[in-house]
């Protein structure tokens, strides 16, 4: 087994501890971010491998909180990528509150919502829309994510004058409180939000939702972890929910599920499901694999039924989307899996090899299917197919109609036969071969485009995986600068703080005309100023840190032991004494000394300051 094998091998073991100790399953995590992040871990303990990690967690229990904090990176801001903010208030909340009956609720889930931001972001444009007392009544936001510790935090609601540059200042007015240097949320609508603890891969998605906020949070899944979120997210949207993804989430391989209302901005609608696909979510939630499975396996067989139909067949929604073509469809009509979830007058089918968009809204009006026969099909070798085209009308359980199926039957094949009966039995041979050279030359196109088409949906999946991946990068860069731009910020501040505090203590003493000496409670110095210096000849330098009681000065400083500790044990506050005593000079003088007190923090005693004036005798 080389290295990197035993790596990945204990990378796998560290993960199954994870899940099965802590019920934490990161399994569905891309494996490189994943690894960068719990490598951040090793190396905070200097560790070298992932196996002694493991080993040491088991022992040391309180590592699982920071473990999980470096891997659920929690960046996020009031407001983020304004733009769409705007977009979400401009477009989307007068489409969501339209389709609702005034009295009706409106739910919203923030799935992965850190620590609150998002949440109180949308209940602020949210009340800004609906006004405070609708909101109160109608409203509910469900915020969840797998950081304990970072709900907490959004619990509380209260933020630094930082976090909130994002937020407009009149919107930061009316919705914080502004106390002790912080900001809390409005108390009042703080209660329409509901935090709590989910995970997106294992637990069950909240129901009947109007709108899911879902931001650079998939990005982190592998693809086929991010497929069963999506399905779980649709069977959790109402059928005019709406989906609101981060800048990196494109779902260019998830039509089936939601079709983009503007791809620029990240906002995608839910595509309406048979019933049986509804009934097959719903039973994966409760258990009940057994059904589920069979259920898979009967829409797994009815997709590969439709696609593998020779005739070409599109479904066509009440709205005017292209829904679904069949392989058929895509070979004739040159579509590609990006057409589908586009309005069908956008696209050329709508209007060749007939006008589409008359047909349809006659089938709708009439509920009545409609045939148009003998529709002539230009080919890429320049002959023409022709096509008998069966528009019907599709309704669901309760007879509203949801859509339209459009069937192009080729009767190419028959409609030269019927011209080759008019031919002499010679010219028939001729024909039939030529009409195998045909049929040889449209199966060499098809494969050619099935095959250009693949490597198109090989090369977007590549670079929307390093998409992705450098978007998460770039996060985990974010969160690393933010802590580093902190920590420099309080050294910073420490810093200027101690030299201003030694300045000023300089300053002070290098002015006084007296000398002045700092002693501890065991009499060593502590301090001693530029008078003293002069006075007694010694420099600070040579004896700091010494017993003031061992010096050899000219002053007799065993009558100094007394004083100092009186004042050492609380028996006075200060006391003064005259000596005589002989300066750097050679001089005798009187001089006097003052005790007092040299108090710490918490105002004890922790020394003695002498203050030394001496005059010399005439």
């Amino acid at each position: 087994m080389t290295p990197q094998e035993a790596s990945n091998s204990q990378f796998e073991s560290l993960l199954d501890y994870l899940r099965y100790s802590r019920g934490f399953d990161f399994t569905g995590y891309k494996r490189g971010s994943l690894m960068r992040r719990v490598q951040k871990r090793l190396y905070t303990l200097s560790m070298s491998s992932f196996g002694d990690y493991l080993d040491y967690l088991q022992v040391h229990p309180d590592e699982f909180p920071l473990l999980f904090n470096t891997i659920l990176i929690n960046v996020t801001s009031f407001f983020r990528d304004k733009v769409t903010w705007d977009y979400l208030s401009a477009e989307i909340l007068p489409r969501l509150v339209e389709q609702k009956g005034p009295q009706e609720p409106i739910r919203v889930w923030s799935a992965g919502c850190a620590s609150g931001e998002e949440a109180y972001s949308l209940a602020i444009m949210l009340v800004e829309y609906l006004g405070p007392e609708a909101f109160r009544q109608r409203v509910k936001i469900y915020a969840t994510d797998m950081d304990e510790e970072a709900l907490s935090q959004a619990r509380l609601a209260i933020y630094k004058p930082d976090d909130l540059k994002a937020v407009p200042g009149e919107l930061r007015d009316k919705y914080f409180t502004h106390q002790n240097g912080q900001y809390s949320f409005n108390s009042d609508l703080r209660r329409a939000v509901i935090f709590g603890q989910h995970d997106l891969v294992q637990d069950a998605p909240i129901s009947r939702l109007d709108l899911l906020v879902c931001r650079n949070t998939l990005m982190y899944f592998n693809a086929e972890t991010q497929g069963r979120i999506l399905a779980r997210f649709h069977f959790a949207l109402n059928d005019t929910g709406i989906l609101y993804l981060g800048k990196a989430e494109m779902l260019l391989t998830h039509a089936n599920l939601f079709t983009p209302l503007d791809l620029k901005y990240r906002f995608f609608s839910k595509v309406p499901r048979p019933e049986m696909r509804e009934r097959l979510l719903a039973l994966g939630q409760t258990g009940e694999e057994i059904i589920a499975n069979r259920l898979s396996r009967q829409i797994r067989m009815r997709d590969l039924a439709f696609d593998s139909a020779p005739e070409a067949h599109l479904i066509v929604d009440a709205n005017g989307v292209l829904l679904l073509a069949n392989e058929r469809a895509k070979t004739m009509f040159g579509l590609t899996p990006a057409t589908l979830g586009r309005m069908l007058h956008e696209l050329e089918i709508c209007y060749h090899p007939l006008g589409l968009r008359p047909l349809i809204e006659q089938v709708i009006a009439e509920h009545h299917a409609l045939t148009i026969p003998d529709v002539e099909q230009p080919t890429a070798d320049g002959t023409s197919i022709f096509l008998d085209v069966h528009i019907l009308p599709l309704a669901d359980n309760s007879s509203h109609l949801i859509g339209v199926s459009i069937v192009f039957a080729e009767i190419t094949r028959s409609k030269r036969l019927e011209e080759q009966l008019k031919i002499s039995k010679a010219e028939l041979e001729t024909t039939n071969e030529e009409l195998q050279s045909t049929n040889e030359e449209l199966e060499t196109t098809n494969e050619e485009l099935q095959s250009t088409v693949e490597e198109l949906e090989t090369t977007n999946e590549e670079l929307q995986s390093t998409n992705k991946e450098l978007e998460t990068m770039n996060e985990e860069l974010q969160s690393t600068n933010e802590e580093l731009e902190t920590i420099n910020d309080e050294l910073r501040q420490r810093t200027a703080e101690l030299n201003d505090s030694k300045a000023f203590l300089e300053t002070i003493l290098g002015n006084l005309s007296a000398g002045v000496v700092v002693v501890d409670r065991e009499f060593h110095i502590l301090n001693w100023n530029t008078q003293a210096e002069d006075l007694w000849g010694l420099r600070a330098d040579e004896i700091m840190g010494q017993s003031l009681l061992g010096l050899d000065i000219g002053l007799p400083v065993e009558q100094l032991k007394l004083p100092i500790r009186s004042i050492l044990d609380e028996k006075a506050d200060s006391r003064e004494v005259t000596l005589q005593a002989i300066n750097r000079r050679g001089k005798t003088i009187q001089c006097r000394v003052s005790c007092t007190p040299f108090r710490g923090v918490g105002k004890e005693r922790q020394g003695v300051v002498l203050m030394m004036d001496g005059k010399e005798e005439k």
